[in-house]
């Protein structure tokens, strides 16, 4: 099978993972109708092109956060990246410095903090799940500036764990031997099967902090000086709030459709999010990504760049490092190619012109 775009991929990766993980990457929660309108939101809306400019030469780089970087794709912090390959999130960290963007390594890693910045020659920013441990969460954002991470990604839209029927179903839970390496000193790395619902959720249910609330962002800059984005921004008051509390950036996300399902697609809550925000920090989008023509949209709409996940797994179970490598070309290449024929040489020429009817 010819992989030429991030759909054969994950078709291939499916052949290739169990059962557990492949429902484990794929699914959402409940009815799966926010992970579907993720990505059919972006086919919904259509692009008016421009002609007659020349766009023979195209810069598709941008700074964040004081950093310039190839592309406007960065890699989504996504969890247990040794269900798809052995060498887990240090083969897609080398893939992300190769391709010259930023990899946002997850909390619930099967590689450690130090592994991760050990193999990585390129940028890496954190993703931070707040326990009811507050000295274990706050071991691990005082490893990730030790280890020179430039930045502390907060998910915000997880202190309750929605139900994935699929991992009820699969019982789901990490393999004998396989554990969370960042929580090993903390004892909280093992994730164990139920005989009658999924042993992430009884994971997150019993160790998350659900009292989770604003002030905590004073305490987070407290302990640490990493600049904060905050991860699971729908609405434009939480956007505001987020500016004032002293967030870095936010990143418009519904979790991949793996929260609050009927919740609102990603690039349907990103222009309300990008008003509030009026470019005071940047505005960041996931969720549904698949094609260079969605970067194009969620650019116009006024992301400064856009974070993908599964796909990224996809090219890991295919191919390790080297299949997130095609998987981050190949996404590149159909941004270019859309860039141009839309009629636009750089990233900061995407705007809402561009899209018809918005």
């Amino acid at each position: 099978m010819d992989l030429i775009n991030l759909f054969d991929f994950e078709a291939a990766a499916r052949e290739k993972l169990s059962a557990m993980a492949y429902d484990y990457y794929r699914s959402g929660s409940f009815d799966e109708i926010t992970l579907e309108e993720n990505h059919a939101a972006y086919d919904r809306l259509r692009l008016r092109f421009r002609v007659l400019r020349d766009v023979s030469e195209r810069d598709l780089s941008i700074e964040l956060l004081g950093r310039r970087i190839s592309m406007p794709m960065l890699i989504a912090p996504t969890a247990f990246h040794r269900l798809a390959h052995p060498d887990g999130e240090a083969a897609t960290a080398r893939a992300a410095a190769a391709a010259g963007t930023i990899m946002t390594l997850s909390t619930l890693s099967n590689c450690s903090i130090e592994e991760v910045a050990a193999a990585a020659a390129g940028p890496l920013w954190f993703q931070l799940y707040v326990y009811r441990d507050r000295e274990a969460t706050r071991e691990l954002v005082g490893r990730a500036e030790a280890a020179g991470y430039s930045a502390l990604v907060l998910t915000v839209d997880a202190q309750v764990w929605a139900t994935r029927e699929r991992d009820v179903r699969n019982r789901f839970h990490l393999p004998a031997g396989m554990r969370m390496a960042n929580l090993m000193t903390s004892g909280l790395d093992s994730i164990e099967a139920h005989d009658s619902d999924s042993g992430l959720g009884r994971y997150v249910a019993s160790l998350f902090d659900p009292t989770l609330a604003w002030s905590d962002l004073e305490w987070l800059a407290g302990i640490s000086q990493l600049p904060l984005v905050i991860k699971g921004i729908v609405d434009p008051e939480d956007a505001r709030r987020a500016v004032d509390h002293g967030a870095a950036a936010v990143i418009v996300s519904n979790h991949g459709g793996r929260q609050l399902d009927t919740s609102i697609a990603t690039i349907d809550a990103l222009p309300a999010v990008a008003e509030a925000v009026d470019g005071r920090i940047p505005v960041l989008v996931d969720g549904g990504v698949r094609r260079g023509t969605d970067v194009v949209k969620a650019l116009a709409l006024g992301a400064r760049a856009v974070l993908v996940g599964r796909p990224v797994l996809w090219g890991l179970a295919v191919n390790g490092e080297e299949g997130v490598a095609q998987v981050l070309d190949i996404l590149r290449k159909e941004f270019d190619v859309a860039l141009g024929l839309c009629g636009c040489r750089s990233c900061a020429e995407l705007d809402r012109d561009l899209l018809a009817g918005v």
